[in-house]
């Protein structure tokens, strides 16, 4: 019988976890557009991190945290600045790191999406005119994703000791 112990576990967690963040931010190159399956997928998997690690203590921080940043960011979306997908991807994402590394997240975030921008006025990355005016619209989700797996992999996320 072969056991895995739980740092194995919450490793492969995160694993499949970049995997469907990688498969979202593919999904919103294509089609600026990010399945809510997804975003289902990326809290199941945040329940099942947390279990695995024993993080249960930060928990209900993470949520107050990601349904205030929610709040503001439903500001954002009746403007029109932002994508109902990308506020409930970025939701999620802050649910993940919680106020512990949301500081990390944010800088990560800020250098990806400033290079993604850069690379779209350049042409060498995917973005779309709006109709309206000339505004740039960019496919948000890779951005979110580069930052997140940026989290995991610079371990913010590790399990109490």
């Amino acid at each position: 019988m072969v056991v895995f112990d739980s740092n194995f576990l919450s490793y492969a967690v995160l694993v499949a976890t970049a995997a469907v963040l990688f498969y979202a931010a593919l999904t919103d190159l294509r089609q600026f557009k990010i399945p809510n399956e997804l975003v289902v997928v990326l809290v199941l998997l945040f329940v099942v991190h947390t279990a695995i690690s024993g993080r249960w203590s930060e928990t209900p921080w993470n949520l107050g945290f990601a349904l205030l940043i929610f709040c503001v960011l439903a500001v954002f979306y009746g403007f029109g600045w932002m994508g109902g997908g990308d506020i409930k991807l970025l939701t999620v994402a802050l649910l993940w790191t919680g106020v512990h590394c949301a500081l990390l997240f944010a800088v990560l975030l800020l250098v990806f999406t400033s290079l993604y921008t850069l690379a779209a006025k350049l042409g060498w990355a995917v973005a779309q005119r709006d109709g309206t005016d000339s505004r740039m619209r960019i496919a948000f989700a890779p951005s979110v994703a580069a930052a997140l797996v940026g989290v995991f992999m610079l371990g913010c996320l590790q399990s109490p000791a």
